[in-house]
């Protein structure tokens, strides 16, 4: 009885937050660096200079770049060195297999807004899509799962196209997902510069909240590794032009954002055709495992470890490469979601496991 109900405690991650440098809805902060650009690609047979990296990420022409986890702390990551204000990004990839090994592909902006792709290495049939706004974690109804089948196996697309409008979640061309401002928790739709970062971490970490070891499947065995993700290539478009992005205010609203050199839409007539009509999914999956806020810190009582995604990447390097055009989208068209499972937590589950998790350590 005690295991179900810390497991129930547990499901919350009301207590989280996500890591920035500089917050500008609470100081005034440095500019982003703008993408500004339409359909670029970035193969990763060699390291780009577009990105920075920290951790185990090697790189070569069959699987592109590689990260790979070994034994604890490993946290491999790339992250732009620039950002897109509403955009379009494809990850190529193959998800880590592995009990508690977790891939993600994200964008995420200076104000906590995020955009996400999960991937748990216990579950190679399953991705998990989730947003966040300005970093509230409050409620635990953000996270989706939609069927992946050989995510582990071979390469899938998946697509996040985004726009003041509208948030589309696609698996290899086909949408899974669409959030509008309408549909979107009260303030928590993602509406700001947003950079892009992809890696790998071990959720199971035995050092990890025992929630976050729940939600990613379980402990991870690091003898049974190394376990390795694989990014083949990204492409991005830019549905705004200029050199750099700059917040106006500190009320972290789209309208407020200038565009330094270029205009926010300016590149409008790359976004897709239009589908507000679009329903967000509603459907549910059993026994899927529990939405985590797999990028944001916990700061509950527990120990975390140092090890990104909880932390900053301290001081990541550089490699070079160029990049070339290799647009692989058809239309560009979005069309409703058709089916594909997923799972929302319950709100009066999401309060009854927060009170819990107030009082666990304490009955303990």
């Amino acid at each position: 009885m005690r295991l179900n109900l810390a497991l129930l405690g547990l499901i919350t991650a009301a207590a989280a937050q996500t890591y920035t440098d500089c917050n500008p809805t609470k100081q005034s902060c440095p500019a982003d660096t703008a993408f500004g650009q339409s359909d670029k690609t970035f193969e990763f047979s060699s390291a780009s200079d577009a990105f920075k990296s920290s951790g185990s990420v090697t790189y070569d022409s069959t699987n592109g770049a590689t990260f790979t986890i070994s034994k604890q702390g490993d946290g491999p990551l790339i992250q732009s060195g620039w950002y897109i204000m509403f955009g379009r990004v494809e990850f190529t990839l193959r998800a880590a297999p592995g009990t508690g090994i977790v891939s993600s592909a994200v964008l995420q902006s200076d104000d906590l807004d995020e955009l996400d792709w999960e991937w748990l290495g216990g579950r190679s049939d399953q991705a998990q899509s989730n947003y966040f706004g300005k970093g509230d974690t409050s409620t635990n109804n953000r996270g989706a799962f939609h069927d992946n089948p050989g995510n582990q196996d071979i390469f899938h697309t998946y697509s996040i196209d985004w726009t003041s409008t509208q948030i589309v979640w696609a698996i290899n061309g086909k949408t899974v997902r669409v959030l509008t401002p309408q549909s979107a928790n009260e303030g928590m739709y993602p509406q700001t510069p947003m950079m892009v970062k992809v890696g790998a971490w071990a959720g199971g970490d035995s050092n990890n909240p025992q929630g976050t070891i729940d939600w990613a499947g379980g402990t991870t065995d690091y003898s049974q590794g190394p376990f390795k993700m694989y990014l083949k290539s990204l492409t991005v478009t830019d549905y705004s032009t200029g050199t750099a992005y700059k917040y106006g205010d500190t009320s972290g609203t789209w309208q407020s954002i200038i565009a330094e050199g270029g205009q926010v839409n300016g590149n409008s007539g790359s976004e897709p055709t239009s589908t507000e009509s679009a329903p967000a999914i509603t459907s549910t999956a059993e026994n899927a495992p529990v939405p985590w806020s797999g990028t944001h810190k916990e700061t509950s009582s527990w120990v975390t470890p140092n090890v990104w995604p909880w932390v900053a990447s301290g001081s990541p390097t550089a490699g070079s490469t160029g990049y070339h055009y290799d647009w692989e989208s058809s239309s560009g068209h979005n069309k409703p979601p058709s089916g594909g499972s997923a799972v929302y937590l319950p709100l009066y589950m999401s309060g009854f496991a927060f009170l819990f998790g107030c009082l666990f350590p304490l009955w303990r």
